[in-house]
C-alpha cells in the first residue's frame, strides 16, 4: 500500500456519543469527536453549546452521563483530572485558575513540586531552570519569582499555558487560550503550538476569534446546543461556512445597522495624558484630545500598550490623569469613582471576573451592585422595587438565566458580559464605557451586545468603546479612532477604512496622514 493510500492513524483521543446531563438540561446530546496526533483540532460553537463541557469530560474534570472515551482505541475512565494529566491529557481552562499571591515558579509547579531528600525539601534551583527555560519558549522575559498577581492579564494567560507546556503532554486542550493575549504574544502562542504538532502531540483548540482559530487548524468541528452539527477538514471551509454552521445565519447580519442622530457634546477631552502606571515614566496616553456627542458611537482600536485601557480607566476614575481637561455634558468632571457613576459615567471593564462581577452572588445582586442605593429609603432597602428593576434590566439585555437568583457562575460567558453590562446601564448612565466588551464572547453573543450599544446610543447615549478586533472596529462604530502607543493617528467615519490600512496604522507602520471627522 503506498503512502498515498495508507489508511490515517486512528485517534489519539475520541469521544464517543458522548452525553452530559445536568439536572434537566442536557447539556451533550450524543457527541462524538476524534482528535488526531500532531493535528489541531478546532471545536466551534456559542456559549452553551457545549464546548467547555466536552473539553471537562475529555480532561476527567468531569464524567459523562452516557458514552465514553477512548485513549488510543482503549475505553478508559479516569477518576480524576490528575490521573488524565498522568495519561498525557493536559487541559488550558478558559478562566485562570492561579493563585495571585504565589510567585510564577510557584504557580507553574503547584501540586507537581520537585522534591529532595525523600520529598521533604523542595528542589527550588530545578524548578527555577525549568520555569525560566518554559516562559523563555513564551518568548517572555519575567522573573520565576514575580507575583502572579502583579502581572497584568495577558502575562497570567501565559503563565497558565507555561504551566500546562509542562506536563509534556499528548494531547493538549487550549480553552479560550488568547482570549486576553496581545497580538505578538498569540503568534508566540501559535509558533508554539506549531512545534508541538511536529512532536506529534494533538492540540484541541477552542475560541471565539474564528478568523484566528481557523488560521491554526487543521480540523474543524461545530457544536450547536450540545450536538455535533459539522465535522471537516479546515482548508475545505471558510469562515462563512462557520458561523452558518454555528448560529444559522451569515456573518454580515450579526452587526447592527447604524442611523446615529448625533446629540450635543457629552464627553469632551482637552490634552489628556495619562501615566503607564506599571512603567515610571511613561505616559500611556499622551495628549489626547476628543469629543463623543449623544447618540453616537465611537470606537477605539488598538494593539496591546496603545493605552485604550488605561484612557477608559482614567474616565472611570479607576487611574489619575496627569495633565489635561475631562468634561462631562460640559461640566468638568468629579474626582472619585462613585461621584463620576452619579454624574452619568459608567465603565464597563475588561476583565469581567475580576473587576466585573462578585462571583458569591447572584445574578440579581450583581446586576443592583453600583445602584444599590437607588432602592434604599429611609436607611431600608426596597427589595420589591430593587427586584422589579432588576427583572426589568435581565429582560432589557436579553440575560439567559433561571433567574435573579440563579449563581453568576451558572451563566455563560456571553450572558456574564450581558450581566456586566446591565449593571453598568442600571446607574443611568449617560456615557456608557466598554473596554473590549466582546471579549471571551462567541458569535452570536457578540451580536447581542453590538446590538444591544446600538439601542443604547440610539436612546441617546454617548457610547465610547474599546476593541483589538479588525472586524469589530471596521462595523461596529459610527467613528473610529487608532491610538499608536497612547497617541491617536486616526480618527475616521465609520466606511473610511480598509482592514489593511487600519492594520498598518495600529503597528505604527502608517503615520504619514491622520484623518479627522469634521
Amino acid at each position: 500500500m503506498t503512502a498515498e493510500t495508507q489508511a490515517p492513524a486512528p485517534p489519539v483521543l475520541r469521544a464517543a456519543e458522548i452525553t452530559k446531563v445536568y439536572g434537566g438540561t442536557q447539556a451533550l446530546k450524543g457527541v462524538s469527536l476524534d482528535i488526531s496526533a500532531g493535528r489541531t483540532t478546532v471545536l466551534f460553537g456559542e456559549n452553551g453549546a457545549g464546548k467547555s463541557t466536552l473539553m471537562k469530560i475529555l480532561s476527567a474534570v468531569e464524567s459523562p452521563s452516557t458514552g465514553h472515551i477512548e485513549l488510543e482505541g482503549t475505553a478508559v475512565e479516569f477518576a480524576s483530572a490528575r490521573e488524565a494529566s498522568d495519561q498525557g491529557i493536559s487541559i488550558i481552562h478558559q478562566e485562570l485558575s492561579l493563585c495571585p499571591n504565589l510567585s510564577i515558579q510557584d504557580n507553574l509547579f503547584l501540586g507537581r513540586e520537585h522534591t529532595r531528600h525523600g520529598g521533604t525539601l523542595i528542589h527550588r534551583s530545578v524548578q527555577r531552570e525549568r520555569a525560566q527555560g518554559v516562559l523563555g519558549r513564551l518568548d517572555k522575559q519575567l522573573s520565576p519569582e514575580t507575583l502572579v498577581g502583579e502581572l497584568r492579564l495577558g502575562q497570567q494567560q501565559l503563565v497558565e499555558i507555561a504551566r500546562a507546556l509542562l506536563q509534556n503532554a499528548r494531547v493538549l486542550i487550549m480553552d479560550e487560550p488568547t482570549s486576553a493575549l496581545s497580538a505578538p504574544e498569540v503568534e508566540i502562542l501559535f509558533h508554539v503550538i506549531r512545534e508541538l504538532k511536529a512532536e506529534g502531540v494533538a492540540i484541541v483548540y477552542i475560541s471565539h476569534h474564528l478568523e484566528e482559530a481557523l488560521s491554526i487548524a487543521d480540523d474543524v468541528a461545530v457544536l450547536r446546543d450540545g450536538t455535533m452539527v459539522a465535522t471537516a477538514r479546515a482548508d475545505d471551509v471558510d469562515l462563512g461556512w462557520i458561523v452558518r454552521k454555528m448560529v444559522g445565519r451569515n456573518q454580515d447580519d450579526l452587526f447592527p445597522e447604524r442611523n446615529p442622530a448625533l446629540g450635543p457634546a457629552a464627553l469632551e477631552l482637552t490634552e489628556l495624558s495619562v501615566a503607564d502606571p506599571a512603567v515610571p515614566g511613561r505616559l500611556a496616553v499622551n495628549a489626547l484630545t476628543l469629543t463623543v456627542h449623544a447618540g453616537e458611537t465611537v470606537g477605539i482600536y488598538g494593539l496591546m500598550g496603545s493605552g485604550r485601557t488605561e484612557l477608559l480607566e482614567c474616565l472611570a476614575g479607576r487611574l489619575p490623569a496627569a495633565s489635561g481637561e475631562i468634561r462631562l455634558h460640559g461640566d468638568p468632571l468629579p474626582a472619585s469613582v462613585r461621584e463620576r457613576i452619579r454624574a452619568g459615567l459608567a465603565l464597563v471593564p475588561e476583565d469581567r471576573q475580576r473587576d466585573g462581577l462578585v462571583q458569591t452572588m447572584s445574578v440579581g445582586q450583581n446586576l443592583s451592585l453600583a445602584s444599590v442605593t437607588r432602592f434604599v429609603r429611609k436607611l431600608l432597602l426596597n427589595r420589591r422595587a430593587e427586584d422589579d428593576a432588576v427583572t426589568s434590566m435581565i429582560a432589557d439585555v436579553t440575560v439567559k438565566t433561571a433567574g435573579p437568583r440563579a449563581p453568576i457562575g451558572s451563566l455563560s460567558g456571553g450572558n456574564q458580559q450581558k450581566v456586566v453590562i446591565g449593571k453598568a446601564l442600571m446607574t443611568g448612565p449617560r456615557v456608557l464605557l466598554l473596554d473590549e466588551p466582546s471579549r471571551g464572547v462567541d458569535v452570536g453573543a457578540k451580536a447581542d451586545v453590538f446590538k444591544l450599544m446600538a439601542q443604547q446610543a440610539e436612546r441617546g447615549l454617548a457610547v465610547l468603546f474599546t476593541t483589538s478586533e479588525a472586524e469589530e472596529a471596521l462595523h461596529i462604530p459610527d467613528r473610529l479612532l487608532v491610538l499608536v502607543r497612547g497617541r491617536l493617528v486616526a480618527d475616521l467615519k465609520a466606511g473610511d477604512i480598509t482592514r489593511d490600512r487600519l492594520m498598518s496604522l495600529a503597528d505604527g507602520a502608517d503615520t504619514t496622514e491622520k484623518a479627522h471627522d469634521e
